[in-house]
């Protein structure tokens, strides 16, 4: 496990260890009042700030309950706070039972509380001694963080601190950065604000936001009214200004592309000043009609066949890391299929954060570079051609589903399911492809912040056209770039993603289709980051080498190119000078998929 870095754990006090914690009295879930001086028999006292619908906050509460029942009999209290203006009594209740709390769950209205203790976030604790000052603040513990986690906590700050005080000793690290979401204070609006929720910020939020913050989607907390979103206001500005939300992660200096996420400027800054003056509401009457969305399929139509995941739902556990799980299912293809469109629905939007859907064609079969069929991430597009544009299935392919889970508290399961639509064959004039540039023979340096793989594509389908680009890395991974190499010795970044979340599985589609000359060649450079600064990082120490689990790396970059009906298969067969190139350009996307199949094979055996 990663030591805790310089960030997290800081060796110097903050301004609330050593301070006295005055008495105070909050109402419980039960509308009973509760003080801190009732727990005046207690050797030390807990005290939590929580927030009901808080990822992080989520991720801890079964943790908090371990620890409150394994020292209940050494004379330690737990008391959680929320001081969320956002979250109800009921929402508080919920989150109590959901996580199997008996400890008190206080609610801080006003944010008295929470203003006078100095909390800022959740999840956020504070370890007061038997004459209630503060000898610990911070976190719980290092497993997860904004976006990351790992198997486990490698670091136990504050079990490591409740040890300590119970025997006497001095606590080795008394101050770590809080991290997590911002308590969402009461606040004032000021009447000097011209940007209002009900004018400006909700139709920021319709256009980029409540596709995935709304009931029963992705997103751990709905910005679909004014009480909403005003609780999270300073939240928003925060992710907004650290670019973690919109999740669009490619540099915009370079290429255009079809599916940009992002606000721009002036979008920005409405937020920023929303939020700096208070989240005013504005006048009602000026709210635009609550925006629909589609349930079920957004294709054009229903889809011609539906294929699940497997027949029995996988089940996603409450808290921890998954690696990614792979399903292997036959859709039955008794004769080559032209498919023109497909699309995820995830079973539990919840705990799904992307889904990749592979084809596995026969091994004898001559459609290679079929590979990659669609993909889900939050938010997603659906996948649909152009009239004439279809990719080629084989007769006796397998779908494989990779599947990312994110466990968000509370256990779950998931059957995942995708949609195609068929295409006639007499109405196809370009078949879709798939081609990858790789290098698997590489071995990052323990430590190493910035190691560089590099690896090239020289072999594109003759008359094709560029239509997407994917990189792949995995959760070492760094930055990631797409540079084209013209005939003439030109160079263009055709992608730059410089901060790669692997999180985020996206596929950029090119705003205009690339026409790809003879000799094109486009040269992948990656980098990643092995250091303890990586906090996803899961093990800093170790040599790590091409494999298909998250503690082992990937270096691929996907293109989809779109080929004239037929030409596909004569190039495959075609004797030309360069035939290894183009073996490795199309056996990556089958062999990745066949590999996938065998995984799913011998999960399904056990």
């Amino acid at each position: 496990m990663a030591a805790p870095s310089a960030d997290a754990a800081e060796k110097t006090k903050s301004p609330y260890v050593g301070q006295l914690v005055e008495d105070f009295a909050l109402s419980d879930i039960h509308g009973q009042s509760c003080k801190l001086s009732d727990f005046s028999d207690k050797r030390l006292v807990v005290v939590a700030f929580l927030g009901t619908e808080c990822p992080l906050a989520k991720l801890y509460g079964r943790r908090l309950t371990e620890l409150a029942s394994k020292y209940a009999d050494r004379g330690v209290a737990f008391l959680g706070i929320n001081a969320n203006a956002q979250d109800s009594l009921a929402e508080l209740t919920a989150y109590g039972r959901t996580h199997e709390i008996e400890f008190p769950l206080l609610k801080d209205v006003g944010n008295r509380v929470s203003d006078a203790m100095g909390a800022t976030r959740t999840p956020e604790v504070f370890l007061l001694d038997q004459a209630r000052t503060v000898c610990y603040h911070g976190q719980i513990d290092d497993q997860y963080n904004v976006g990351e986690s790992r198997p486990g906590a490698g670091e136990h700050y504050l079990r490591k601190a409740i040890e300590a005080c119970l025997e006497g000793k001095p606590i080795e690290i008394s101050t770590t950065k809080p991290i997590g979401c911002l308590i969402g204070r009461a606040k004032r609006a000021s009447d000097e604000s011209n940007v209002t929720y009900a004018r400006e910020v909700s139709r920021l939020l319709d256009k980029h936001c409540v596709e995935c913050h709304r009931p029963g989607a992705i997103g751990p907390f709905a910005l679909t009214n004014y009480d909403d979103a005003a609780g999270w206001a300073d939240m928003l500005a925060e992710v907004v200004r650290d670019q973690r939300m919109p999740p669009w992660h490619a540099n915009p200096r370079y290429g255009h592309f079809a599916n940009a996420r992002g606000m721009t400027d002036e979008e920005k800054q409405l937020l920023y000043d929303w939020a700096e003056h208070g989240a005013p509401q504005g006048d009602l009457s000026d709210l635009p009609k609550p925006r629909k969305f589609t349930e079920g399929w957004r294709l054009s139509r229903e889809p011609d066949q539906v294929v699940a995941m497997a027949e029995k739902p996988y089940q996603v556990q409450a808290e921890g890391l998954v690696d990614y799980q792979y399903f292997a299912v036959d859709p039955g293809f008794t004769e080559d299929k032209y498919i023109s469109a497909a699309e995820v629905i995830p079973g539990d939007p919840s705990v799904v954060h992307h889904v990749i859907v592979y084809v596995s064609s026969p091994r004898d079969s001559r459609t290679r570079g079929t590979g990659w069929l669609t993909s889900y991430v939050p938010g997603h597009e659906v996948m649909e051609f152009e009239p004439g544009r279809a990719r080629l299935v084989a007769a006796g392919s397998k779908f494989v589903f990779q599947m990312h889970y994110t466990p968000n508290g509370k256990a779950t399961e998931d059957i995942s399911k995708v949609g195609i639509i068929f295409a006639d064959p007499e109405t196809v004039t370009e078949e879709v492809v798939s081609v990858a540039a790789a290098q698997p023979m590489f071995e990052i340096p323990p430590g190493a912040s910035s190691h560089r793989v590099d690896a090239f594509i020289r072999w594109f389908p003759k008359g094709g056209k560029l239509l997407s680009l994917s990189p792949h890395m995995h959760v070492r991974g760094k930055e990631f770039r797409f540079a084209a190499v013209y005939p003439d010795g030109r160079r263009e970044m055709l992608l730059d993603v410089p901060r790669f979340d692997f999180n985020w599985q996206h596929s950029y589609l090119l705003a205009e289709p690339l026409e790809i000359p003879d000799d094109f060649v486009v040269h992948c450079i990656a980098r990643f980051d092995n250091s303890e600064e990586n906090l996803s990082n899961p093990d800093p120490t170790a040599k790590v080498r091409w494999g298909d689990q998250t503690m082992e790396e990937m270096m691929i970059g996907f293109f989809d190119v779109a080929i004239p009906k037929g030409e596909w298969q004569r190039q495959m067969s075609e004797k030309i000078p360069n035939a290894r190139e183009r073996a490795r350009a199309t056996r990556l996307a089958d062999g990745i998929a066949a590999d996938f199949v065998d995984r799913a094979e011998r999960r399904r055996s056990r």
